[in-house]
């Protein structure tokens, strides 16, 4: 079966997994985002190994099938059907209601299956893997469970189905539902039926308890939502931190090698998914997040600050390869971990102060930013100042060249300029005059290095040619308005060079030759861009035509091929969602203007 992106989210802010339209789970990690992956077919088998490392329902003669969300939720519900008429309806969910005045989301996945017409003839393979596919686990029988024995997890399937059906994969007629929980080597208290029943209920209440609270623009509702949902359960919440994608090793077009591991929590994010749950009102949300990014902020030894972290704060992310995973399509190395943790990206500063400013001013927030906390900041922000003209690996990080990125320079100014304006609302006008002076220096020096008169733009590094996508944020930043003839020919000058079609790519080339795919956070900067400077209908003409690309689940990945429109890149990619919820929050009519 050849793999696709074609896949549905479903998960708990614990772990997460990914369903395709059959109803196939072909990736999970459990116990946590970056853990070994339980299922891992997305990804390939062992050549000569029985295939593992999925759990699908299988109906015979099966010819169409068709999948959703329940409204305003996580729960997916795939229904499945044969060519003499006879379906089935499979709904899966990882539970997440409050339970006892906590959140309760353990690692479980549930499964209900029921006949909808006819006698459908289904069967059930679960068959989970261990280190990254190369074997499966120990599996021992009971009388209405299964265990998977693993080195650091033991999984018990519980249900109500013949036990001996699913362990030795017999085929059956479905007269009656059926339930199934997979989760901890722990005995049920009650039937299966009932507690997949009752948990159902609760995790719909949940999502759409939790959905009403959002503030959500009146045009384009249904995508922010779930892209909304998406980010909620990209965010580990033990910790507060938010990933970058469900998956590792999505390559970001066929036959390339950019191929990376997105399981961890990349500081470069951090300001524009706080600004997404700011729109979005997910105010508990944001300062988990933001707990998440002080505590790395406490934890600084005033180095050389890392761009990316694990989920608990890891520090270390080894990148090796994995050699028993043909990878996506075939398409390997299969990565685990991210070298990119070692890289010199001088954007982290300023992203980290910006981020962190919403701590000092909102008011909603329980823990509002301290003078403890701003001299923390001020720590970060020196480095910044030392930082803002030297060579890094730039926001794309490119792993074989440096150059003195004007993007990375731009944020360190941001940070000073944020620095400021937080020194002014605690009072500290000394501090801000500093800041303030510091900012303006930055400014100076970067115009004077980063603008290329001959082109009428800014560039991508000082002294540089080349256009990049990130050059669109200028205005969003706040370091020039989107009015400035300066702006306006970037503009001009990135969309001349990086426009595909109506997509945009990052940069012209890197060290692997030149990109095949648009990225589509940059459509969105690019989308946003077009609005600041006027150009509303063509901006809300490509946002429609990026909804459009999003794939049946409503989800999007990192890349896209711009004529084929199919999805690339590690899925589901939170920038790519959290774009689509900030052009659509800049775009929609208001409520009052619809009317």
């Amino acid at each position: 079966m050849k793999s696709s992106l074609d896949l549905a989210l479903i998960g708990n802010s614990s772990f997460a997994a990914l369903v395709d339209r059959s109803a196939r789970i072909v990736w999970g990690c459990m116990p946590r985002f970056d853990s070994d992956p339980v299922f891992c077919s997305l990804l390939g088998n062992s050549d000569g190994a029985p295939p593992h490392g999925f759990w699908d329902v299988e109906l015979e003669g099966l010819v169409a099938s068709e999948q959703r969300y329940l409204p305003n939720t996580a729960v997916l519900v795939t229904q499945l059907r044969d060519g003499a008429g006879n379906a089935v309806e499979v709904v899966d969910f990882a539970p997440r209601f409050r339970h006892y005045g906590r959140m309760y989301r353990p690692i479980q996945l549930v499964r209900q299956i029921r006949p909808l017409s006819g006698t459908p003839r289904i069967r059930v393979r679960l068959r989970p893997a261990q280190d990254y596919g190369a074997t499966q686990p120990t599996t021992t029988r009971g009388s209405n469970h299964l265990r998977f024995v693993m080195p650091d997890l033991t999984l018990r399937l519980t249900t109500d189905a013949p036990i001996s059906y699913v362990s030795d994969e017999v085929p059956f007629v479905l007269e009656t539902p059926l339930s199934f929980i997979l989760g901890p080597d722990e005995s049920l208290t009650q039937s299966v039926a009932g507690i997949a029943r009752e948990f159902l209920e609760n995790t719909e209440n949940y999502w759409r308890d939790w959905v009403r609270g959002l503030s959500i623009p009146f045009e384009w509702q249904e995508a922010v939502i779930r892209a909304a949902i998406t980010l909620k359960l990209s965010a580990y919440e033990e910790t507060g931190a938010i990933i970058a994608a469900v998956t590792t090793s999505i390559p970001e077009a066929a036959g390339t090698e950019r191929n990376w591991d997105y399981r961890f929590c990349w500081l470069r994010d951090s300001y524009y998914v706080v600004q997404a749950l700011n729109w979005l009102g997910a105010t508990r949300t944001m300062e988990s997040y933001l707990f998440y990014i002080t505590n790395l902020v406490a934890g600084w030894d005033g180095g050389d600050l890392q761009p990316v972290f694990g989920i608990a704060q890891e520090a270390r992310l080894d990148e090796r390869t994995v050699e028993h995973l043909p990878g996506y399509r075939g398409m390997g190395p299969v990565r685990v971990g991210n070298h990119a943790y070692t890289q010199i990206q001088n954007d982290g500063y300023g992203s980290v102060i910006l981020a962190t400013t919403q701590a000092f001013f909102d008011q909603r927030i329980a823990h509002p930013g301290t003078d403890s906390l701003f001299e923390r900041l001020e720590r970060i922000g020196e480095r910044g100042v030392a930082l803002w003209d030297q060579p890094d690996a730039g926001l794309w990080e490119l792993r074989n060249s440096k150059a003195v990125h004007t993007y990375s320079s731009v944020l360190c100014w941001a940070g000073c300029d944020r620095l400021a304006r937080i020194a002014r609302h605690l009072g500290k006008v000394d501090r801000a005059r500093h800041w303030a002076a510091q900012a303006e220096r930055i400014r100076e020096g970067i115009i004077a290095q980063a603008w290329n008169e001959e082109l009428g733009s800014f560039t991508q590094s000082f002294g540089g040619s080349d256009p990049d996508a990130s050059l669109l944020l200028l205005p969003s930043l706040g370091f020039i308005s989107a009015e400035d003839p300066r702006f306006v020919g970037t503009l001009a000058f990135v969309e001349k060079e990086l426009r595909r079609g109506n997509h945009l790519f990052r940069y012209a080339k890197d060290e692997f030759g030149v990109p095949d795919n648009s990225f589509n956070i940059c459509t969105f900067w690019y989308i946003d861009a077009l609005a600041q400077v006027g150009r509303s209908e063509e901006a809300r003409a490509l946002f429609e035509e990026m909804l459009m690309c999003r794939n049946a689940a409503g989800l999007l990945s990192e890349d896209l091929d711009p004529e084929t429109k199919e999805l690339w890149g590690n899925f589901p990619q939170t920038y790519s969602m959290v774009g689509l919820i900030n052009s659509a929050m800049r775009l929609s009519r208001s409520w009052e203007d619809a009317f």
